[in-house]
């Protein structure tokens, strides 16, 4: 980098220029560069919100506490090394006034707002690990100023003031951790303070968005994120729509395209037309959705308070019962020692922290994809399903039907289209419109036949080029006594048990052709079952359609089954039957009857062009397209729930083998802070790995996590780099 450029990048906090390459780093979900670190942290403080905010003012108390404590513990090793014991007891007396007077700061920049929380927690008939914290500190610190006044020898200040200081380390990685995983979910949870540049004439003012209304003029310079949706009427770029989409690739967007909100504009100017209140953005759901899935504890989550409400007045008791038995074969401080051990190493921070960072990041990563989530609870579900049932309308079909092949008698296939086409130019038939699509895409003209008139039930007659002309059923045909080939009557009952819909087409009293119908596979239908099938999971077909299109449906996927014919009720009644016979079950629909279906499974799961109310019904919402996400997302749960697992089982052999120690003196309470701490990163670090979890593939064909892990394992040392 030159130096030219490099004194053009200016920090952020103090505006000063920026010499070498300064510090970066994301707030709010921004990227800001700043000239050194002092500008970072104030400028969090300042800017940052929640976690953000939080974690730096914890590492500014962090280090002021840690720089006394530092001097605390190099006068103590005067003490503990036997160097004052020849002293007079005023050089003594005159280190423990020292001592006191550096703890007491301390105790104040530290322990002050333990000692808030811990009361807050105990005006609410509660304890928490601020509780134990407190009460450990405190009273090291209440014994050794007693014992300065009363002029005894020992004192434990550096006890008092490194429990607190490595505590708040505990705090600040947890913050930290905390921080990292709603860094990823900023652009999500932008949308109500994203503010918009409005044009007027020839005026530009700044609006926050959810001013902005249908018919507004907005303007979108390049890296700026789009915050309406609505139509682009000036100017061509790219944008990056994957918050919405899932789509990682940038969209070309010109004069007419749509724009969505939350897409980030990359090279061009735009200027779009809004087509909606800034408020009721898909982005703006999102949001919602998100806010609402993150205050929503998970089970885990509900567990872990369970268990460590009890938890804390359980350790408090057996403390004292320490403090009592130590008591009788040791001095009264050595036992206090033990006893404060025993509080110190049992302190519940990885237990509360075990399923909620975990929880976050997986829902963060769902909603990077464009992913919404009802909460917590929901992902830990999915990860105990085994059965998948789908609908097939608009969930693996496009739900748009087309002419799928043409029979004929021997006359040209394109004139028997031109004739059908003609014909049902004038008819409001579902089948026209498909009809008229295939005539357009072989680029012929159908001629309006005379006197065309629609038969309800059978079908169009008309006259053309000097012949009646007709299209309709089978049956009508044989009505009018028009023949067809045998050959050709052969053909048509083939398709027809293939679940095609069938239109016959003739004139002049004979049987021309055949129009076959059906719904298009969608692409990535195929490879998603795949993918489900070398997970373990078994799928099911689901539909109201007949037994011969849905037939046809589940040989094309591979389902392993299918009931065809089924009414809402019906569906209900078959999800019940296979969450007997295979475990939970989650059901992927989309369209107006599939609400009742996906809020009577254990996991409904809408696919992205689902109606309002299949969303609302719904646990996960997956972008359109993203029945390719399906495997991802659900290999994604798994490994959120083996991180619980794995930060649950640690937390809580953690605690064991720790108060097994503390209790029988083998441990001092300075180490069990150590421990503490270390586990709280271990915790941090375990869940930061769902953050290189592999991104979905674009042919739906997922990596493993299992295979997956090792790659992770080695990212230890670039994840603590994170967390400075």
């Amino acid at each position: 980098m030159t130096a030219a450029a490099t004194t053009s990048v200016l920090c952020s906090h103090c505006l000063l220029p920026i010499r070498g390459y300064g510090h970066e780093r994301q707030v709010q979900g921004e990227d800001h560069r700043f000239c050194c670190y002092g500008c970072c942290l104030a400028f969090q403080v300042a800017r940052g919100e929640g976690e953000e905010s939080e974690a730096a003012w914890l590492l500014i108390r962090l280090g002021i506490g840690a720089f006394l404590a530092m001097n605390i513990m190099l006068f103590s090793l005067l003490l503990y090394s036997g160097t004052l014991e020849q002293a007079d007891a005023e050089v003594r007396q005159v280190v423990h006034l020292i001592l006191w007077a550096l703890a007491t700061p301390v105790l104040l920049i530290l322990g002050w707002p333990l000692f808030q929380e811990a009361w807050r927690a105990a005006a609410d008939r509660c304890m928490t690990a601020a509780t134990l914290i407190s009460l450990g500190a405190g009273t090291a610190y209440a014994y050794s100023a007693l014992a300065v006044v009363m002029v005894r020898p020992e004192v434990y200040f550096d006890t008092a003031t490194m429990l607190l200081v490595l505590f708040t380390l505990g705090r600040y990685l947890e913050a930290s951790g905390r921080a990292r995983a709603m860094r990823d979910l900023a652009p999500m949870l932008a949308a109500e303070r994203e503010g918009v540049t409005v044009v007027d004439g020839s005026t530009e003012m700044r609006v926050p968005a959810r001013q902005v209304t249908t018919g507004t003029l907005v303007l979108v310079r390049p890296g700026e994120r789009i915050a309406v949706d609505g139509v682009v009427v000036e100017g061509s770029s790219h944008v990056d729509e994957a918050v919405i989409t899932g789509e990682s690739r940038p969209v070309a967007k010109a004069p007419g395209a749509s724009a969505l909100a939350g897409s980030i504009n990359h090279d061009g100017a735009l200027l779009i037309r809004s087509t909606g209140a800034g408020t009721m953005t898909h982005w703006a759901r999102i949001a919602r959705s998100v806010r609402e899935a993150l205050a929503q504890p998970s089970d885990a989550q509900r567990l872990a308070d369970r268990i460590a409400g009890a938890f804390v007045p359980a350790v408090l008791c057996l403390a004292g019962l320490t403090v009592l038995f130590w008591a009788q074969w040791t001095p009264f401080d050595k036992a206090l020692l033990t006893g404060l051990a025993v509080l110190v190493v049992a302190c519940p921070c990885g237990l509360g922290l075990a399923g909620a960072l975990a929880t976050s990041l997986g829902i963060g990563r769902l909603a990077q994809r464009g992913c919404l989530v009802r909460s917590g609870q929901v992902v830990e579900a999915l990860a105990g399903v085994r059965v998948v049932a789908f609908d097939k309308t608009g969930t693996l079909t496009s739900g748009t039907t087309h002419v799928t092949a043409i029979e004929t008698d021997g006359t040209p296939a394109d004139e028997v289209l031109r004739v059908a086409a003609g014909l049902e130019r004038s008819s409001e038939h579902p089948l026209a419109g498909a009809v008229m699509a295939a005539a357009k895409e072989r680029g012929i003209r159908p001629d309006r036949p005379r006197a065309a008139r629609a038969v309800p039930g059978c079908g169009i007659f008309g006259n053309g080029e000097g012949h009646p002309v007709a299209a309709g059923s089978g049956r009508w045909f044989a009505q009018l006594g028009w023949q067809v080939s045998v050959e050709l009557a052969q053909r048509a009952r083939g398709l027809e048990a293939a679940g095609s819909s069938l239109i016959y087409v003739g004139w002049a009293g004979q049987v021309r052709g055949v129009l076959a119908f059906g719904e298009a596979l969608l692409l990535e239908a195929r490879a998603a079952f795949q993918a489900l099938r070398r997970l373990g999971l078994h799928t099911v077909l689901l539909t109201g359609d007949r037994a011969e299109a849905a037939d046809r449906i589940a040989a094309e996927v591979g389902v392993d089954g299918c009931e065809a014919d089924l009414s809402p009720e019906a569906k209900r009644a078959a999800l019940g039957r296979w969450r007997g016979r295979g475990g939970m079950v989650a059901m992927v629909g989309d369209g107006l009857n599939d609400g009742p279906v996906l809020a009577a499974a254990d996991v409904g799961i809408a696919v992205g062009s689902a109606t309002d109310l299949a969303r609302e019904t719904a646990s996960i919402v997956l972008p359109r397209g993203g029945l390719r996400l399906l495997p991802w997302v659900i290999e994604l749960s798994w490994a959120v729930r083996r991180t619980i697992l794995t930060n649950l089982l640690w937390a809580f052999g953690y605690n064991a083998i720790g108060l097994a120690l503390a209790v029988s003196g083998h441990l001092q309470p300075v180490l069990a802070a150590v421990l503490m701490a270390g586990s709280s990163l271990l915790v941090v670090l375990n869940s930061l790995r769902l953050e290189r979890f592999a991104e979905p593939s674009d042919d739906a064909r997922p990596v493993s996590a299992c295979a997956a892990a090792p790659h992770e394992a080695t990212s230890f040392s670039a994840v603590t780099r994170d967390l400075a």
